[in-house]
């Protein structure tokens, strides 16, 4: 993907794994154990893992063990969705590129305070970007938001915790629930790792009046579009899926 050998991406739902695939200008899948798993002439398999970190790490180990077993190993994995925005830093149908994945509810509570897995000494609690794979995505999508994603277990959906998250992660763009997952299984692989969500609705009260999941979800395919075009290719002609890198292993 804009030079990357073969790349793993890792989405929670079918929704978002139709997204992407949509996107990229790939076919539906076949089943696999990690999830629906698409493939094609692009150097790209799509896995819908499953909601939560733990399903998510799952499905991304699993791959990536597959693929290695099979003698074609990953180069990349990305965790791709939609998810909440902070106020401030992105709004709807943006998309921010985590510059670091956070594990923001793992760990321990103490009274009033939280104390994360770096303080319990069972670390980390933060996995960042592989510097050249974000650098990459940057230069592909210009226009994205870039920083900390915060990785929860439960949804936000009120004021107080809003406001808990913001001081765990005073400079967060985005709330998603599979980021660290991802992120621990690709670490422990020793694969190179980013994170990509578009925005659904902002971090905060639960009001699902103000959801706009379909522009989030047509953020995502246009993210993964503007991937897929050759550099220099301007924005509104297919991709050109023999300009993409052919995998070398």
């Amino acid at each position: 993907m804009h030079g990357l050998d073969r790349v793993l991406v890792v989405t929670a739902v079918e929704a978002e794994r139709a997204a992407v695939l949509r996107g990229l200008g790939l076919d539906d899948g076949v089943e696999s154990g990690a999830g629906r798993a698409a493939a094609g002439p692009l150097p790209v398999t799509v896995v819908a893992g499953g909601v939560g970190p733990a399903g998510a790490a799952a499905a991304t180990a699993r791959a990536l063990t597959r693929a290695e077993c099979a003698g074609r190993p990953f180069g990349a994995v990305l965790s791709a969705g939609i998810g909440g925005g902070f106020d401030g830093r992105a709004g709807v149908a943006d998309l921010v590129l985590g510059d670091l994945s956070v594990a923001a509810d793992l760990g321990a509570q103490d009274g009033d305070d939280f104390i994360d897995l770096d303080r319990l000494g069972f670390g980390p609690a933060r996995h960042p970007a592989d510097p050249l794979l974000l650098d990459r995505l940057r230069a592909a999508l210009p226009a994205a938001v870039v920083g900390p994603v915060v990785t929860v277990s439960t949804a936000t959906g009120s004021a107080a915790r809003t406001g808990e998250l913001r001081r765990r992660v005073p400079d967060a763009a985005a709330e998603g629930m599979e980021g660290f997952g991802v992120a621990a299984a690709a670490r422990a692989a020793g694969m190179p790792f980013a994170e990509l969500r578009a925005i659904s609705n902002p971090v905060g009260p639960r009001d699902r009046a103000a959801w706009r999941i379909p522009q989030a979800l047509d953020t995502l395919r246009a993210a993964f579009a503007a991937l897929a075009r050759p550099a220099g290719q301007p924005a509104g002609r297919a991709p050109v899926t023999r300009s993409w890198p052919a995998s070398s292993r």
